[in-house]
């Protein structure tokens, strides 16, 4: 058989040489030799229930199946070994054998081709090393990738595929570590009912990126009727809601289909195609700070992690929309807004608070639960009252 070398570029005619020896050998249970061209066998292939072959068994032609071989510019045979009491296959099946064999392996490595492009395409526009959209699209394109619907990334780091030390690439080629993200990648496809995996990628360090087209229709078997009003209103952060619902439903999932902890980062949606950077550093922020302090088995986005976003997010601008979106509930609501901040700026004492604002003291607890109702945010409690304070310092900043 003769193969391009365009078509074959990512296999050798040794690495090819080693596959047809080991599995020509189980199918027909003999000894299989693959040589050069002159004639020097270069692998050895060998059923495991038989014994090693004698020395001179190459020498004796008589008990060999010549095969040639042509393969990405070079060339060998493919000689079969049959000992006394051992069915001989015809000469015509097992060229038709061999030639399978190569057509399996080429097909195998247009996969892996494909497998490679598209994660190595997706890991350089989630780290902005792509920095032209028409780029994007037209790459996009090749690979199968539709960029015409809006999309946020879900990041999902998964015990159940280990990372390994060393650099990207390094990482990628582990062939064990490729496997276990495929498996991830497969019940993702699955759950979301996808057509094909090609926005899911495995970046490295164990982590899978999902490009999830993010609009209401799109997310609407999770989106309730007030994440339907913030969308078509255009909300700050709009679809987040549903986005985090779903995210949970497939961590479920997931716990199921694979063993180990599962933790998944949400990143909100960010305008255009090169806009994925932006929400891929959310989501991998998000990821990070959720895990450090709220643990492993959750879903984490930046408007769930605390206080922490605040110190750790470099980005000012991230830092300001997700002060508007936690104090949104409250924009309709001047009340509210200007008690919660007296509240907090009397250190959290009932008493000064309701005198400043000359209300009664169960007005200002009314306000003040009130407040937790819409934002989920309890003044009352530290934490929640020092993420409401940073939030309104970062947007009077503004």
């Amino acid at each position: 058989m003769t193969a391009t070398a365009g078509v074959a570029a990512g296999v050798s005619f040794r690495r090819l040489a080693e596959i047809i020896a080991e599995r020509l050998a189980e199918l027909l249970g003999a000894y299989v030799y693959v040589t050069d061209e002159s004639g020097q066998p270069i692998v050895r292939g060998e059923p495991s229930d038989l014994p090693d072959p004698p020395e001179n068994t190459l020498e004796a032609e008589g008990y060999s199946q010549r095969i040639p071989v042509h393969f990405n510019g070079s060339a060998g045979e493919v000689l079969v070994i049959t000992m006394d009491g051992q069915e001989v296959v015809a000469p015509r099946t097992m060229q038709k054998l061999v030639d399978l064999l190569i057509s399996q392996t080429l097909a195998t490595t247009r996969l892996q081709d494909q497998h490679e492009l598209k994660n190595k395409f997706i890991y350089d526009l989630l780290h902005g090393l792509i920095t032209d959209e028409a780029d994007v699209l037209r790459e996009g394109e090749i690979l199968g990738m539709d960029f015409s619907r809006p999309r946020a990334v879900i990041l999902i780091q998964a015990e159940y595929v280990a990372p390994t030390a060393g650099p990207w690439h390094q990482r990628y080629q582990d062939p064990w570590v490729l496997s276990r993200a495929q498996t991830v990648i497969d019940s993702v496809v699955h759950f979301f009912k996808l057509p094909s995996d090609t926005i899911c990628a495995y970046i490295g360090d164990g982590l899978i990126a999902v490009l999830k087209a993010s609009t209401t229709q799109d997310l609407q078997a999770w989106a309730s009727g007030e994440d339907e009003e913030q969308a078509q209103s255009g909300a700050s952060w709009a679809n987040l809601a549903a986005l985090k619902k779903a995210a949970g439903a497939l961590l479920t999932y997931l716990r199921h289909s694979t063993s180990g902890a599962v933790s998944i980062g949400i990143g909100r949606y960010h305008p255009g195609v090169l806009g994925l950077a932006s929400s891929y550093q959310d989501a991998r922020t998000a990821l990070s700070l959720g895990i450090k302090f709220r643990g492993h088995n959750r879903v984490h986005s930046l408007d769930e992690v605390g206080s922490a976003a605040f110190v750790y997010v470099s980005d000012h601008s991230t830092k300001v929309d997700l002060a508007r979106h936690l104090l949104s509930p409250l924009d309709r609501e001047p009340d509210l807004l200007a008690t919660v901040r007296a509240f907090l700026e009397e250190n959290c004492c009932p008493t000064t608070t309701a005198c400043r604002l000359y209300i009664h003291r169960n007005t200002l607890l009314y306000r003040l639960n009130k407040v937790k109702l819409l934002t989920g945010l309890d003044p009352h409690r530290f934490h929640d009252a020092m993420q409401i304070y940073l939030a309104l310092l970062l947007r009077d900043m503004d």
